[in-house]
């Protein structure tokens, strides 16, 4: 079944919010999906600098002396733990460095998603839980999606959780169920795409970035999957600047979106939204079947 949130933000002066206003809405769908939970903040974007965040199952032991690790290793970062996850913060121009240096000093660690701005944050168990795990509330932005996740298709794991990220700063949660990933997923592979899961959401996922590495904005990308994906599917992608939704041309998962002048915001249910500043006077509306709407911070400008 799943839950999935998202929240676009327009009002500047909501960002020291946007941890606490995405996590409320994140907790409101946890009865659409119980076992494991997510969420990615794309939060301000350092010039020079990049983060990749990492999670363990043994973080008391991979993440002891990781940063003089990585320096002595050729690598100077700064590392601040989280729970189980630790965000890596490096210069932008050693961001391709990372994976290849922890694979080796550290190979059990798992990379949740890179670039200048995003963090990801999943595991299993309640989104109350995972929020308050990961600090999430205390977390500003300019925008961020979320996911509660029911397991139908593989594993109850961590990196069976979403957010999937499979391209710098780019991240994506999923409702539903793609018919053709094992063919998009050879194609992919061919393509030189590594994949860590078996779930069709990654495969969703890698599928926007290969898209978008020709040259598509995520806008443009959500269009070629209407053609290119088969199934049932509800996608709320972010990228550093850009926030989309598209759903299957049948549209059978639930979906409402509400825009006011301070943001745009997506929950599977009305519910998630009720609290959200201002929304007594939003638009809200049922996203369309095989319609992509799309927002980005840097088309706006």
């Amino acid at each position: 079944m799943c839950g999935i949130v998202g929240l676009f933000l327009k009002d500047r002066r909501l960002e020291p919010q946007l941890g606490e206003l995405l996590s409320d809405m994140l907790i409101t769908m946890t009865d659409r999906g119980p076992d494991s939970a997510g969420i990615a903040i794309y939060g301000p974007v350092i010039d020079g600098k990049a983060k990749v965040t990492i999670q363990s199952a043994k973080p008391g032991v991979d993440f002891a002396e990781l940063e003089r690790d990585l320096a002595e290793a050729g690598l100077p970062a700064r590392v601040a733990v989280k729970s189980t996850h630790a965000i890596i913060s490096v210069a932008a121009a050693r961001l391709a460095d990372v994976r290849s240096i922890l694979s080796s000093i550290r190979p059990d660690v798992r990379i949740m998603g890179s670039g200048g701005s995003v963090e990801i944050f999943k595991e299993v168990g309640l989104p109350k839980d995972v929020v308050a795990r990961f600090d999430v509330r205390s977390m500003s932005g300019t925008h961020g999606i979320g996911h509660t996740r029911m397991a139908t298709e593989s594993a109850v794991t961590t990196l069976g959780a979403h957010p999937f990220s499979t391209g710098s700063d780019q991240c994506l949660v999923h409702n539903g169920s793609l018919s053709n990933h094992n063919n998009l997923r050879r194609e992919l592979i061919r393509e030189g795409m590594a994949f860590e899961t078996q779930n069709d959401s990654e495969v969703a996922a890698a599928y926007l970035t290969a898209e978008m590495a020709k040259g598509k904005d995520l806008g443009e990308a959500l269009t070629s999957a209407l053609d290119d994906l088969d199934g049932f599917f509800t996608f709320v992608v972010g990228t550093r600047s850009g926030f989309g939704v598209v759903r299957d041309p049948i549209a059978c998962k639930p979906a409402v979106m509400a825009e006011a002048d301070q943001y745009v915001a997506f929950g599977s249910e009305y519910r998630a939204l009720v609290n959200l500043p201002g929304i007594e006077d939003a638009r809200v509306w049922e996203p369309e079947p095989a319609t992509v709407y799309f927002w980005d911070h840097q088309k706006a400008a």
